[in-house]
């Protein structure tokens, strides 16, 4: 895997990864930026919550259940002083379906977590802590 990042101006930095997609990442204005993308450390949030939700998914659909939507929420707490780490994040799905078994559902949590996401999990090696729970939302 590789990515390539390019300085722009200010605290403006274009990220390509290796399969050609870009995202702008910017700084706050009082950090010399212009607020034109996301910060840096967003992305690696989202990038945690991307890697998860789709272990989840992919789970559910080889269990054959009936998912219909799947919004995953992330809360991160920071260290204080630099550097600023992640020291928490919380982790919450909310999976839409019909029908859908919570055993399947917790399964397919505990499973991301503990098996698949490769970024939930260097993040628990590196001492962050990271909680995860879920909610079903049953659609008739």
């Amino acid at each position: 895997m590789k990515a390539h990042i390019k300085w722009v101006d200010g605290a403006m930095f274009l990220g390509e990864s290796g399969s050609g997609h870009t995202v702008v990442m910017d700084g706050p204005p009082d950090a010399g930026g212009r607020n034109m993308g996301v910060r840096p450390m967003e992305t690696v949030l989202i990038g945690l919550g991307g890697c998860a939700s789709y272990d989840v998914v992919s789970i559910l659909k080889k269990a054959r259940q009936d998912i219909r939507d799947v919004h995953t929420l992330l809360e991160a707490e920071r260290a204080e002083a630099e550097p600023k780490v992640f020291t928490r994040i919380h982790v919450r799905f909310v999976v839409t379906g019909k029908g859908l078994k919570e055993a399947h559902v917790k399964r397919a949590v505990e499973l991301s977590a503990e098996k698949y996401c490769s970024a939930s999990i260097m993040f628990g090696r590196a001492g962050v802590e990271i909680t995860h729970d879920y909610e079903i939302v049953d659609i008739d």
